[in-house]
């Protein structure tokens, strides 16, 4: 009997396309039978769907919000004063049981206060992380933190280990992720007092821990859960994303540039097409929080339709996975980990 999962809640005003892409995302979901509740001003939100004829026999429901956080308001103090805002309402739905998890590409440091705020943290975790799925040569490895956390202390690290793990075996299906901490080598003695302290810990714990991972072994596939603070995570994410971006444009440049550049560009325009959905992020849709008692994704604040419609997926799947379930058990040996 196939499980029923309540429906995701989207936030319908939050990313630069608002609310057109988003709503759009949306109708390209429920048609594969996803359910989904628009969070927003109901009339705005109405309106855009009204666009679409088809989305009338779509499990798409509306709920009402009547105030929106833009990208220049302060999170914290936004969250509190706008306190009927989009993103809060999302929120409420799932602490409330009327949603499995929540979306959103608006302001991503007021989804992670509205997470904290509203779903509040599982016993046992001082921080929660952002989560990148990033295109490896094989498996999808995860990066964590993307930025939410700056500054880290060891104990942040050795959480996010341990909740990364949770979350590649629960829903990503790895069955024993292989552990890392992003440094600027392979031996013992690099990195900083910082990594080498979470390394230690680490070594002692029930994880397949492997050492450090260097930067030019990102996108190998060869670890499942890639562990740093959110300063270095974010420059990493964003230098991944520029450089596939330019190399991009320079295979567009040099198979345009002779006749017979054109023609073996012809020839292999399916592998450059697959290459491209590879390293596409809308691919990915969305980054889920760790270290929140529910499920809360962040998407892209560019996203389109294709990136919100994987995000409204991936969302589901994680929800089924029930791996906040695990969260707080996880990170319990955390502090005894660290004390040697």
């Amino acid at each position: 009997m196939t499980e029923h999962v309540a429906p995701v809640a989207v936030d319908a005003m939050g990313g630069d396309h608002a609310p057109g892409a988003i709503v759009q995302g949306a109708i390209n979901a429920a048609r594969q039978g996803l359910a989904v509740t628009l969070v927003g001003p109901e009339a705005v939100v109405r309106a855009e769907l009204e666009k679409h004829r088809a989305a009338r026999s779509l499990p798409i429901s509306v709920h009402h919000a009547s105030e929106v956080i833009d990208f220049h308001d302060h999170p914290g103090q936004a969250m509190r004063r706008k306190k009927d805002n989009s993103i809060r309402v999302c929120f409420d739905l799932v602490k409330a049981g009327a949603a499995c998890g929540m979306v959103s590409a608006g302001n991503s440091g007021a989804v992670m206060a509205g997470a904290i705020f509203v779903l509040g943290r599982p016993a046992g975790v001082e921080r929660p992380a952002i989560v990148s799925v990033i295109p490896g040569l094989k498996g999808q490895p995860l990066l964590l933190d993307m930025g939410a956390n700056v500054d880290c202390k060891p104990v942040h690290l050795v959480q996010f280990a341990l909740m990364g793990d949770v979350y590649a075996r629960r829903v990503l299906g790895v069955r024993r992720p292989r552990v890392a901490i992003l440094s600027n080598g392979e031996e013992e003695s690099k990195g900083t007092d910082l990594t080498r302290a979470a390394a230690a810990a680490l070594k002692r714990s029930r994880l397949d821990f492997a050492g450090y991972c260097e930067g030019r072994d990102l996108l190998t596939g060869e670890f499942d859960v890639i562990v740093t603070d959110g300063f270095t995570g974010n420059v990493a994410l964003k230098t991944m994303e520029g450089t596939a971006r330019v190399v991009g444009e320079h295979l567009k440049r040099a198979i345009l540039s002779s006749t017979m550049s054109k023609l073996g560009g012809l020839l292999a325009r399916k592998a450059f097409a697959e290459m491209k959905r590879r390293m596409d992020w809308r691919e990915i849709g969305g980054a889920p929080l760790l270290g929140v008692d529910g499920v809360g994704f962040i998407s892209h604040g560019r996203s389109d339709a294709l990136a919100m419609e994987n995000a409204i997926r991936r969302v589901r799947d994680a929800a089924r996975s029930h791996f906040t379930d695990e969260i707080a058990a996880a990170v319990a040996p955390a502090e005894a980990l660290l004390a040697p």
